[in-house]
């Protein structure tokens, strides 16, 4: 059978032969995804819990350590990178890293294509973490399914699911022919025996004390009777106490004088010989003691091979066992069980036919239905998704410059950092790596009323003025909202930054007040610049001190930062470059535009051609790696940084990128008067507007706002002050490269449809 417009998904999900019930699961829906569609490409993402430990099937692509986010990064890279049409998740608590699993959430996040959730557990009362990492993945799910109707239920009531989205998909079985038990039992040595089975990871999560103690009026009523608790003691019980718990059960089982007619079967065995074992039985126990499990794997097995059933009303058994399939008895209760086992296995007609009752019920989970049914969910959501068409170039109008996010995410103390969608968020109070660009913009931008220009570079130079700790000479960085700081010395790029603001202020502010004032604080403040050692805190530093020398063409502190770390910039790129990698680092990191624009800067305002032959060359080399194979801008993704001599990745795409090189761009402008520096500018900057990978629109051109980022699937809708200040201070450049040129597209104020 051939999967409708489906050739390739990925599937993730803990792998056999690592020994647990997801494990299983995951690893029989491969085999009933292939059997049943020969020809689908099923890629197997493996959670490895003790890597090196499994030697796993050619069918595992890949497997995942399990506390390593940087591999689930790599997996998801590895999913893009594949075609994989689609994702299917097994989830389940406790096999992905992270606080309940949160991992999985950041592989998801960077895919672009559909996902689909199997929840093997769903929960009544999830703690905040649970809750939290669940609701991701409900929002980030095109379609969920769940075993049992009671999960549908409670998706609904607890997380406010979507009920359009939930498919309720019975566990998968195997198809084997109804038997008759004494058929089996020599192979077990069980002849003459009337077996009770119980099968699974030994754990007390799953109430074996109750059936135990249910043995002395089982065995006296029934002599012959053998109980079976078949399966290997939990891996992580092992891991803490050993085997304490089976000899535990063991005891109590000598204790109640039953030892005779308890068996214990320690082993993890294989599906085969596991319903072997279960065909041998005469009637199957569950007593398990939480009334909230959904799914029951070992409890769908049974049912599949037509085993009289007695269990505790769990939410799985009393939806499959509903309609007289089964015989439910209260928790706990060790007398009930005693009495329906017992009655049962006095009745043959009646054990029988509720033998076949059972096994025609499992007719209707076999796993290739549940392949098909999965088939034709993943089939729908591709099919769904909506096909992105690229948006003319000349569609894509620059916009102008608008304060009124800016002012949105300020007040009198300064700009927020973050928000949540268009609202501040208090919590994480200022900066002043904000504040800074803040002021820049207001010495940058045009058309605001003189007195609303005053008002808020006073506030944002107020900030960058209290943030000087005069004893240990630096800016500090981080306030809380109440204005209390979170340090004493802010992070060397913050400290660049605001140098680089006092010197543009210094240059460009309207009023000679402010430009007073900055360069009286730049004059007592950028001898720290001669301290610094990260690259772009110089090159920070670099942009303020050719902005004051614009000011005071004589200003000697400001040759001296301009010649040193421009000096220092060659030699680092003399140090670190390749054939194929001409750059400053052995990485890409954030801002790279700023290393050659701050050479280009430099070398204008020194007359050395040195450096501006150096910062071209370089502007040229980063401006090719941000482009992608259609020709747009791709801003270097954050998910490349730290990866030596290592092409950039896509995602995700932060405004601050964009920014950076059309500012970059200008410089090489100025430096050379070409005119493919105005198009790399504009391609840019056309980002902003739509002109990326995901035809998605950052800039909210009605106010003035900008999206924090180009996610996989979309963008990341909070809108900080960073991404704000990216934008707008990206409009001022291509306004002012507009009045330049004369020949760039007009700006307007609401250009995006």
């Amino acid at each position: 059978m051939r999967a409708p417009n489906i050739q390739h998904i990925a599937l993730i999900g803990n792998f056999l032969p690592r020994k647990c019930g997801i494990a299983t699961y995951t690893t029989d829906t491969y085999a009933a995804l292939k059997q049943r569609f020969p020809g689908l490409r099923v890629d197997v993402y493996a959670m490895d819990d003790h890597p090196g430990r499994y030697d796993y099937p050619d069918a595992v692509t890949r497997a995942i350590p399990q506390h390593d986010r940087g591999g689930y990064l790599d997996a998801a890279r590895a999913i893009e990178a594949s075609g994989a049409q689609a994702l299917w998740v097994q989830h389940e608590y406790g096999i992905y890293g992270g606080p309940a699993g949160e991992h999985l959430i950041a592989l998801i996040d960077r895919l672009s294509i559909p996902v689909i959730a199997t929840l093997h557990t769903v929960l009544e009362t999830p703690n905040p973490d649970e809750r939290r990492v669940m609701e991701a993945l409900l929002r980030r799910a095109s379609r969920v399914i769940v075993m049992a109707e009671r999960g549908r239920e409670i998706l609904g009531r607890v997380h406010g699911a979507d009920d359009r989205k939930i498919a309720m998909i019975p566990h998968g079985v195997p198809d084997r022919p109804l038997a008759d038990p004494e058929d089996f039992k020599p192979r077990f040595g069980w002849q003459g025996r009337e077996v009770i089975l119980t099968f699974g990871l030994l754990a007390p999560s799953k109430g074996i004390e109750t059936m135990i103690e249910a043995m002395p009026a089982i065995a006296a009523a029934r002599p012959d009777a053998l109980y079976v608790i078949l399966g290997a003691t939990h891996p992580n019980l092992v891991a803490h106490e050993g085997e304490a718990y089976r000899d535990r059960l063991k005891a109590l089982a000598t204790e109640r004088g039953v030892a005779g007619h308890v068996a214990f079967v320690d082993g993890f065995v294989e599906q085969d010989e596991l319903l072997d074992y279960l065909q041998a039985a005469d009637v199957y126990a569950t007593p398990y003691p939480n009334p909230a499990q959904i799914t029951s794997g070992t409890l769908s097995y049974a049912v599949a091979v037509g085993k009289p059933v007695v269990s505790t009303p769990y939410v799985h058994a009393t939806e499959i066992l509903a309609d007289d399939h089964g015989v439910l008895v209260p928790f706990h209760d060790s007398g009930a069980f005693a009495r329906e086992i017992a009655r049962l296995l006095a009745d043959k007609s009646a054990r029988t036919a509720l033998a076949e009752r059972a096994y025609a019920r499992g007719r209707t989970m076999l796993w290739p239905r549940l392949a098909e049914t999965a088939v034709e969910a993943l089939a729908a959501i591709v099919a769904a998704r909506p096909r992105r068409f690229a948006r003319p170039a000349k569609a894509l109008v620059p916009l102008r410059p608008d304060i009124a996010a800016v002012e949105r995410m300020s007040d009198a103390t300064g700009m927020l950092q973050h928000s949540i969608y268009s609202v501040p968020d208090r919590r994480h109070g200022y900066c002043i790596d904000d504040n800074a660009r803040a002021l820049i913009l207001m010495s940058r931008i045009e058309e605001i009323d003189d007195a609303l220009r005053d008002k808020w570079t006073s506030v944002y130079a107020a900030f960058v003025q209290y943030a000087w700790n005069q004893e240990l000479r630096r800016f500090r960085n981080f306030m809380n909202f109440d204005r209390t700081w979170c340090e004493d010395v802010g992070s060397e790029d913050s400290n660049g930054r605001a140098l680089w603001a006092l010197g543009v202020t210094a240059r460009d502010a309207k009023a000679q007040k402010h430009r007073d004032w900055a360069a009286a604080l730049f004059d007592a403040t950028a001898s720290i610049a001669l301290e610094l050692g990260s690259p772009r805190a110089r090159a920070f530093a670099m942009l303020g001190a050719a902005a004051m020398l614009g000011a005071h063409p004589g200003h000697a502190l400001g040759r001296e930062i301009l010649t040193r770390f421009g000096e220092e910039l060659i030699a680092l790129l003399g140090r670190n470059r390749r054939p194929e990698w001409q750059w400053f680092e052995i990485v890409l990191a954030y801002d790279n535009a700023r290393l050659p624009e701050a050479l280009l800067r430099a070398g204008m305002a020194l007359g050395r051609r040195d450096f501006t032959g150096v910062g071209i060359e370089t502007l040229q080399w980063i401006v090719t790696r941000q482009t992608s194979p259609e020709g747009r801008f791709r801003a270097v993704g954050t998910e490349s940084f730290g990866r030596a001599y290592a092409p950039p990745l896509q995602f995700d795409q932060q405004p601050l990128e964009a920014q950076a090189t059309v500012e970059a761009c200008v410089a090489a402008h100025e430096a050379t008067g070409e005119r493919r520096w105005v198009d790399e500018a504009m391609r840019a900057y056309r980002w902003y507007l739509g002109g990326n990978d995901l035809d998605l629109p950052l800039a909210t051109a009605q106010d003035g706002g900008c999206f924090d980022g180009l996610m996989p699937h979309g963008l990341n809708r909070n809108q900080g002050a960073e991404s704000i200040l990216a934008l707008q201070l990206a409009n001022c450049a291509i306004s002012a490269l507009s009045k330049a040129t004369g020949n760039v597209a007009t700006p307007v104020r609401a250009a995006v449809a």
